[in-house]
């Protein structure tokens, strides 16, 4: 058989091998999950998905909305993850070159004298070296195919495809991340903030407290024990006050960073107190099996698995032969001394068949290394499943708790307001002295700081739930159509 059809043969008979990829990996069997949950409300309505990817939208908070709209644009997690993913797309091309030929132009060119001979020449006293000079230049295209008769280059392909499809989850948990990291720290500086004043307003209690206090004292009707008490009560609250407007100043810090500027870049445009917002998005209904399709970072080590399932593959095969294929085609030129040169078109092909014979172990022992890469990541896959079933039910209970919590604050509020009205009532009448009407206000604002502190877990318990569902991450790039 001539050389250009043992190797169309070659080609055919490789096509042919590579379509069974008798080395092919089977990843493992999906996993298991729940029927359902079992801290879910009992009634739900059916959630939107559009809702699901933009959920902080449910709390119409124009701030909110401009925080995560710049966090998306600029944050440098994003940008690093979405640089991984163009990385990680061109080593696709990388792994995908190897099915084809490569070719390649080849020139080379010089100049060489050689030893001839050694001749006599007549009338002289000796002889003479006769070393003739050789002008030589070559060139041409030169063409190679490793022949994929294992499927060993296909499945190397395939792990990086998987890769770069693990790389574009990675951004997208770093979509939902960063969302629920912007939400959650606004939530608790308005929650902070709005405590803060609340602080404010019951210090501003305690002192009058211990000015009609003095007063009652100077008029021999308190004693000297109880103004002491209150000079106690109202410096430790005034110890307490720098703490919570620290807290104010790092969360800002924070969100400026996690908006990819400095921490001091958004102090001007929040350090103003603004309320919790009235609305909250509503509480997504999905059932534990839609987590493996809805969250990144399941998609990403479910990638991973497929990644380690086709290296494990592509590892055995090189216990296989090779063939590799070869072609070259080109001129030559060459020029002796004063003759004429000479030219000529010049072509090959080839053919090689390659085996493992001994190689230390090391091919088995890469083998035992993806075998056991496999098994890691497929762990993990598990792994991360169950922890993604805890943050969910972990946060159905935050949920409700903070819910019912604050139900009953807004109910021991009310008491508290009819309590002080009619304190207020009693003292207009002289049957109540001012020390109780001052009370009666600071256990009023005593409730509504706890009321608060509820009203802020609850929100931020939503935003875990959302978190925890993988709301927000969006299939477009992270800086476009934010709004």
């Amino acid at each position: 058989m001539k050389p250009l059809q043992t190797a169309l043969a070659g080609a055919l008979a490789a096509s042919l091998l590579s379509a069974c990829t008798p080395t092919r990996i089977d990843p493992p069997a999906p996993l298991a999950s729940p029927a359902d949950w079992n801290h879910a409300p009992a009634a739900q309505p059916a959630s939107d998905p559009a809702a699901l990817k933009r959920w902080w939208k449910g709390f119409n908070d124009p701030t909110l909305n401009a925080l995560i709209k710049h966090a998306l644009a600029a944050n440098q997690d994003l940008r690093i993850a979405q640089a991984r993913v163009r990385e990680a797309a061109a080593m696709v091309v990388v792994a995908e070159s190897a099915l084809y030929p490569s070719v390649d132009f080849f020139t080379s060119g010089g100049r060489e004298k050689r030893i001839d001979r050694i001749i006599a020449v007549p009338g002289s006293q000796g002889y003479q070296l006769i070393t003739p000079t050789a002008d030589m230049v070559t060139g041409g295209l030169a063409a190679r195919w490793e022949l994929d008769l294992f499927g060993q280059r296909h499945l190397e392909a395939e792990a990086a495809a998987a890769q770069a499809l693990s790389a574009q989850e990675a951004l997208h948990a770093a979509q939902v991340g960063l969302l629920a990291q912007v939400a959650t720290n606004y939530l608790e500086l308005r929650g902070v903030q709005r405590q803060t004043a609340v602080f404010e307003d019951n210090l501003a209690v305690q002192h009058d407290r211990l000015k009609a206090l003095k007063a009652f004292y100077r008029a021999g009707l308190a004693n000297e024990t109880a103004v002491a008490g209150q000079e106690a009560l109202v410096q430790s609250a005034e110890a307490a006050l720098p703490a919570l407007k620290e807290t104010s100043v790092r969360l800002i810090h924070r969100l400026g960073v996690l908006t990819g500027q400095p921490p001091q870049a958004l102090q001007a445009r929040l350090t103003e107190t603004r309320p919790l917002p009235d609305s909250a998005p509503a509480i997504p209904k999905l059932l534990p099996s839609s987590l493996l399709a809805q969250r990144p970072d399941l998609r990403q080590t479910q990638a991973e698995v497929l990644a380690a399932a086709a290296g494990l593959g592509a590892a055995r095969a090189d216990l296989l032969p090779k063939l590799v294929l070869s072609a070259s085609g080109g001129f030559g030129a060459l020029a002796v001394g004063g003759f004429p040169s000479l030219a000529e078109s010049v072509y090959a092909l080839g053919s090689g068949l390659t085996a493992p014979v001994f190689n230390a172990g090391r091919i088995r022992s890469q083998i035992a290394a993806a075998d056991a890469r496999l098994d890691q990541v497929a762990a993990n896959y598990e792994k991360t499943f169950l922890l993604a079933l805890e943050d969910v039910e972990n946060a159905f209970v935050a949920h409700r708790t903070a819910n019912q919590r604050y139900n009953r604050l807004a109910e021991a509020e009310a008491a508290a307001e009819h309590a002080r009205h009619s304190t207020e009532a009693l003292y207009q009448r002289g049957a109540a002295d001012y020390i109780s009407v001052l009370d009666a206000k600071a256990s009023k604002l005593s409730v509504l700081d706890e009321n608060i502190k509820a009203r802020t877990s609850a929100l931020v318990a939503l935003v875990s739930l959302y978190r925890a569902f993988g709301g927000g991450w969006l299939e477009e790039p992270a800086a476009a159509k934010t709004d």
